[in-house]
């Protein structure tokens, strides 16, 4: 057997470990919590009184226009100094909720808003009050429009998680770089991270088509009813 592909045979067990353990979880939670936060934020910026309004607008713009990078530092490296003082694995988490609360909002907010208004009017006049219509009239439509994007942040989640190895989360890019200290071997090993990641991107990409395709099917039947 080739020298290389030794390498990255007995190194695959290692990286998919940690992927399993840390970089899978670290996705999961990130992408849940932080469409959360989304809603959250975007129904504020909505419908939110201006003083919230205001908030949620602030918390955006700070994140969209700052690294994801630097975010993590700051809360990792940065939050220290006044005394917060948190491990690796809740620092990414905070970190990427954060900042897919803030990208998830905007996307959220614009497919809500594409609602026709129509639709609020049709629930509020077979007595739905707010919250009704919200979560049973315009929360599922928008939900159809909401899937190709939101699908697109998760896939790009699963690759920004590989930063969280310069916070030393033991995920599975940092632990390419472990043994790439013990082996000498980067080309071989950061191909094979690649690869790894390549492989997830690509398995969710065809889970988000299918997804798409259901959407799609159910958005027909529903138009068919009316």
């Amino acid at each position: 057997m080739p020298h290389w592909l030794q390498l990255m045979s007995d190194s695959l067990p290692t990286l998919l470990w940690a992927g399993i353990r840390f970089t899978v979880p670290l996705t999961l939670l990130s992408f849940l919590l932080g469409l959360i936060l989304g809603l959250i934020t975007a129904v504020t910026r909505l419908f939110g009184p201006a003083s919230l309004a205001m908030i949620a607008r602030f918390y955006v713009w700070v994140i969209r226009g700052t690294p994801l990078l630097v975010q993590l530092f700051v809360i990792f490296y940065g939050l220290p100094s006044v005394g917060i003082l948190l491990d690796a694995f809740p620092a990414a988490l905070i970190g990427f909720t954060l900042n897919i609360g803030a990208y998830s909002s905007e996307i959220i907010r614009a497919v809500i808003s594409s609602v026709p208004k129509g639709q609020w009017e049709a629930a509020y006049s077979i007595g739905m009050s707010w919250r009704q219509a919200m979560s049973r009239t315009i929360l599922p439509q928008a939900a159809r429009v909401a899937v190709p994007p939101l699908s697109n942040t998760f896939i790009s989640l699963v690759k920004d998680t590989s930063l969280a190895a310069a916070i030393t989360v033991p995920e599975l890019f940092q632990a390419a770089q472990r043994i790439v200290a013990t082996t000498y071997e980067p080309l071989i090993l950061y191909i094979e991270a690649a690869l790894i990641y390549l492989v997830l991107s690509s398995v969710l990409s065809s889970l988000q088509n299918r997804l798409e395709k259901r959407f799609a099917r159910y958005g027909g039947m529903m138009e068919s009813n009316r």
